[in-house]
């Protein structure tokens, strides 16, 4: 028998989908009219995340990109996605002894809108994720996302991305997570003035001579050669800047 739980779910989706059409159709809209838009498409992202099936929860994941494209980056939208890339990790649902709500395709994708996002906050989601999951495909997402937002003022970003590498390294290297930690602490390196964690340098020495395949291996030695020389260069603009005063 049918929830009622799932047909107010299902009666939602047909209201929403419908008053979006119905917008787009009249062309363009009120702000009292974009606001109305704006809340009833934050409550079905918001009661979708929340359902027990995956497949719910993938057409809240299709309604968030959709949000996120036209700027609503809003703190419903981020709470559903932590909502999501946190379910089976943190907030665990057992039945008989077993784990029944991990959706680890659900969180890659999460941490991909997250990324999308680009707020100060969605940063602090996806620390949170990488902190908690296990799954090497998420992790990968959640530190592209994080490369992608930039703004690691504090190094916290640079510390926990080396802190997950060496957790991995140790138990069960893996190349894709290893691939996308060199581009991150790259990317970071360059919009923050340098790659100064002493962590993230012996992680990108550990890839480069450690149990990877030789292409990762490469990119890692690449990454070192580049490092350097952007510190050098870094450290040339700032004693000419000196001199200059």
């Amino acid at each position: 028998m049918v929830s009622m739980k799932r047909i107010f779910l299902f009666l939602m989706v047909l209201c929403g989908v419908a008053f979006f059409v119905s917008g787009q159709e009249s062309g363009e809209i009120s702000v009292e009219e974009s606001y109305l838009q704006e809340s009833v498409e934050n409550m079905i992202i918001r009661e979708q995340s929340r359902a027990e099936s995956r497949e719910m929860k993938m057409i809240a994941l299709e309604y968030i990109g959709d949000a996120i494209s036209r700027g609503n980056t809003g703190e419903e939208v981020r709470q559903a996605l932590e909502y999501m890339g946190l379910e089976g990790t943190l907030n665990r649902g057992l039945e008989n002894g077993r784990l029944v709500n991990s959706y680890p395709d659900v969180r890659r994708e999460t941490a991909k809108y997250l990324g999308q996002m680009g707020t100060p906050e969605a940063k602090d989601t996806l620390l949170k994720i990488i902190y908690y999951d296990n799954e090497p495909m998420v992790l990968q997402e959640a530190v592209k996302s994080l490369a992608d937002i930039g703004n690691d003022d504090n190094g916290r970003t640079i510390s926990t991305i080396a802190w997950i590498l060496q957790k991995f390294d140790n138990t069960n290297p893996d190349n894709l997570l290893a691939l996308s930690a060199i581009e991150a602490f790259e990317k970071l390196g360059e919009t923050g003035g340098g790659l100064r964690d002493p962590n993230a340098i012996q992680m990108l020495i550990r890839i480069a001579e450690g149990p990877y395949i030789r292409p990762v291996q490469d990119r890692a030695k690449q990454a070192l050669v580049n490092i350097r020389k952007s510190q050098a260069q870094a450290q040339r603009e700032q004693q000419e800047r000196d001199r200059r005063e």
